[in-house]
């Protein structure tokens, strides 16, 4: 029987200090369900931000301890299942995001339907795709506390909207288990995350991990079914972008086996260096590379 990890069984900061809520095996499937990043404390347009609970928010349902995980481990997740559940809410904050000197107090109640959101706005309901992502989700670092809003080399509040079902993501073990966990989802979201949120949303999200014998990745890595990519996050966008591409080009060189130029070359012509958010303590960017081209060199799998 899958095991299923419920929402309430939460944390709000990564840390090695945690005690694991759950232990599975290596290549064993598992279920997390989690709360949206208000820990599900908004039902309705006429709350106000000023009511939440701000020690409780952007809670990460976990962790879970991977046995015979060790420190200095590369970890694979496999996000094998991602489904929203009941409604997405956003807020616009001012003096919070990118747009905080423009927008006025509100709360507003988006709709999940299949495949699809229902976004009120002052001209009417507008009907957007959805692409059901996660925003938080890592490992515990080697020592102190993480809170869950903060991106890291660990993983945490990356909020890449990249990161759904069929993502493939890494990260390197700091401790024994890994204490792997993952929350805030949404139903949708622009690279960016502009407003200081998506449509935050509570989801069931459907997992498998194990290790992979590649210790020269640069973490946090992912991959989607046509990408290659590299997270960094950092206190300003320079920092980010400069490292994103220093590692990016490391992949190149060190797991590829491509040289320096040859990566550099390919990089500049068909790769992509993306926002993920600006409004966190640190912004994420990643560098972006389609897998077709590295198939065309003879690299098709990562480990």
């Amino acid at each position: 029987m899958t095991q299923v990890l419920a929402s309430d069984q939460a944390f709000y900061a990564f840390s090695p200090a945690n005690p694991p809520v759950m232990t599975v095996a290596q290549g064993e499937p598992f279920v997390i369900e989690t709360m949206d990043c208000f820990g599900d404390q908004v039902h309705s347009a006429d709350y106000t931000m000023d009511a939440l609970d701000w020690n409780h928010i952007n809670p990460a349902t976990g962790p879970v301890y991977i046995e015979g995980v060790k420190p200095g481990d590369i970890v694979r997740v496999k996000i094998t299942s991602l489904e929203v559940r009941g409604h997405a809410t956003m807020c616009a904050i001012p003096g919070d995001g990118a747009l905080a000197d423009f927008v006025s107090p509100e709360t507003t109640i988006v709709e999940n339907v299949p495949g699809a959101i229902v976004l009120p706005t002052a001209r009417g309901p507008l009907t957007l795709a959805a692409r059901p992502m996660i925003g938080v989700i890592g490992l515990a670092p080697a020592e102190g506390a993480v809170p869950n809003g903060t991106p890291d080399a660990h993983g945490g509040n990356m909020d890449c909207r990249l990161i759904g079902q069929g993502t493939t993501l890494y990260f390197k073990a700091a401790v024994e288990g890994g204490l792997f966990g993952c929350g805030d989802a949404h139903s949708l979201m622009g690279d960016g995350e502009v407003l200081v949120c998506g449509a935050e949303t509570p989801a069931t999200v459907g997992l498998v991990i194990d290790t992979v014998p590649v210790p020269a990745l640069p973490t946090p890595f992912f991959e989607t079914e046509d990408l290659y990519s590299v997270i960094v996050a950092a206190g300003s966008v320079d920092e980010a972008y400069k490292r994103a591409c220093a590692l990016f080009l490391g992949f190149m060189t060190d797991v590829v086996g491509l040289t320096v130029n040859d990566a550099g070359r390919l990089m500049t012509l068909v790769g992509d260096l993306k926002f993920c958010q600006v409004v966190d303590p640190q912004v994420t960017v990643r560098f972006e590379f389609p897998k077709a081209v590295l198939a065309q060199l003879g690299f098709t799998a990562i480990g």
